[in-house]
């Protein structure tokens, strides 16, 4: 019996002790990776140009609100993601007013009438900056006939010099 008890003796004695796993350095890491993700996706506010345009650079302040988007591309006019006319169209068109573009802002405006109907009614242009102004003065002028009395450019933020 003392036998079997100096064998367990000696195999307790022989055994590596398997140090533990630090997990303070794995959790600054992942408490340093969810501030980053936390701060970052919380500030992201600006609008997002499509790939086909090349928004003006600008000097601007205020970063624009969630409004309704119109996108003038070379080819096409868009409001909110919808087809309202040619490009092309448009600036061979001798009128001021773009029928296209009012009606689909009438509709969009009537959309959202419930939820803020005491706000003054914005659009945001997004524009290449190649369009010629005359366009976007036909853009503009239909926001306007359509009840948007506050219109914005899209541009792209340049550093402010001091």
């Amino acid at each position: 019996m003392k036998s079997n008890s100096r064998r367990i003796k000696r195999m307790a004695r022989s055994k590596k002790k398997i140090p533990g796993m630090n997990l303070t350095s794995l959790m600054d890491v992942f408490t340093i990776l969810v501030f980053f993700l936390l701060t970052n996706s919380a500030g992201n506010e600006a609008l997002e140009a499509p790939k086909e345009i090349t928004l003006p650079a600008s000097v601007v302040e205020t970063k624009p609100k969630e409004t309704v988007v119109v996108l003038v591309t070379p080819e096409s006019i868009l409001v909110q993601g919808v087809l309202v006319a040619s490009t092309p169209d448009v600036i061979r068109n001798p009128t001021i007013i773009v029928e296209g573009i009012k009606n689909e802002l009438l509709r969009q405006k009537s959309r959202s009438i419930g939820a803020e109907a005491t706000e003054v009614p914005e659009v945001n242009v997004l524009a290449d900056r190649a369009i010629p102004f005359s366009l976007l003065k036909k853009v503009m002028s239909s926001s306007t006939s359509a009840g948007y009395s506050k219109i914005s450019l899209a541009v792209i933020q340049k550093a402010a010099k001091n």
